[in-house]
């Protein structure tokens, strides 16, 4: 049996997702802790010219809502970016999760050949549904949810790689 566009995206997604919102309880516990302002967690970042844990986490949000929506031939859902705490940041990831959640195997299989265009002001991106999910989507999604992992991790949270991977296995 051949791999589905489906199972190849959205169960994939929802799986991270819900590792990296389970991350965010240990870096909430981690600020109650530590006493710090779950905010500093969020405006932290690994280098100065990189982007911060909220953004890396909205950014996350965004390209699996994005591939979701684009597979299955749905509007993609708008939300602002004005998450400042830890948990604003896993609502986020919460509103995402039942977005996808709600994406079924008959609307996304086959979308293998589908036109998937996207426009950035500086370029624009043309590809097929497969290169769309295997070239973009899911390098994209897993930079930046192994970037917020990083940061947190720099930071002292007590996770690892089980808590990046999540529960693995039959």
């Amino acid at each position: 049996m051949s791999l589905s566009m489906f199972n190849a995206s959205v169960p994939v997604l929802l799986h991270s997702l819900a590792n990296l919102k389970a991350i965010l309880d240990k870096a909430e516990a981690f600020a109650t802790a530590k006493k710090v302002d779950s905010s500093t967690i969020a405006g932290s970042r690994l280098a100065i010219d990189m982007l911060p844990l909220s953004s890396q986490i909205q950014i996350a949000c965004d390209t699996a809502k994005g591939c979701g929506a684009r597979l299955a031939g749905v509007d993609i859902p708008r939300f602002e970016d004005n998450e400042k705490s830890l948990a604003e940041l896993k609502v986020r990831i919460e509103r995402t999760m039942d977005f996808l959640s709600g994406i079924t195997a008959e609307q996304v299989d086959g979308g293998e050949s589908k036109a998937i265009v996207l426009n950035f002001p500086s370029i624009t991106l043309n590809f097929n549904g497969q290169d769309y999910l295997t070239q973009f989507v899911l390098p994209n999604f897993f930079f930046h949810v192994t970037t917020a992992y990083g940061i947190l991790r720099h930071l002292g949270v007590e996770i690892g790689k089980i808590d990046y991977l999540g529960k693995v296995g039959v």
